[in-house]
């Protein structure tokens, strides 16, 4: 081997290893910030967007099984408001406390803007299966059956065309919040 070639990959090694290093110092100093109320880091959106496209993989494909009606939509609901709503909301209802908290910001999924009507199915019911790291968002893989998933699924896919039926299904929700605001003040 040449000298200028060895002399060129000590360089490479010794500019990774002043990389690695570098970094390494950085994040330990701090200068990550790692509190929801810090602004997001250059490129932290789209590196993470970027690590969810490909973990989501064709996701996308996946069409719910269910038959689309009350039944599974009410079910969905009743799920939805026991593991869901502290964060992604509820019709008619304000943000919680938790979601204001919450970095990023979980998609009020009742919301006109929030809402992943358009989203194709399995993307859905790819992200309440898995979770999504570093988000707050918990997979329910193992607390939550297939079924269930997708009873979810389907009520966030439709949330723009909710039935009376469904829609009434979540007006106890703002009495819950209400008694327990005043158990907690």
């Amino acid at each position: 081997m040449s000298s200028s070639l060895r002399g060129f990959l000590l360089g490479v090694l010794v500019t990774l290893v002043i990389l690695v290093v570098g970094s390494y110092l950085f994040v330990r100093a701090g200068g990550i910030p790692m509190q929801t109320t810090a602004q997001p880091l250059p490129l932290e959106k789209t590196i993470a967007a970027m690590a969810l496209r490909a973990s989501i993989g064709n996701a996308a494909d996946q069409k719910d099984p269910l038959l689309f009606d009350d039944g599974n939509m009410l079910a969905g609901v009743k799920e939805y408001k026991e593991h869901c709503a502290v964060c992604h909301g509820a019709p008619g209802q304000p943000r919680t406390a938790i979601s204001k908290g919450m970095f990023p910001h979980p998609p009020q999924l009742f919301e006109k803007d929030d809402m992943v009507t358009d989203d194709p199915e399995g993307v859905t019911y790819w992200k309440v299966t898995h979770g999504i790291r570093l988000s707050g968002m918990p997979g329910f893989a193992n607390t939550l059956s297939d079924t269930q998933r997708w009873q979810v699924t389907m009520l966030a896919a439709h949330a723009d065309k909710l039935s009376p039926a469904v829609r009434a299904a979540f007006s106890d929700l703002g009495s819950q919040k209400s008694n327990e605001a005043a158990r907690h003040p």
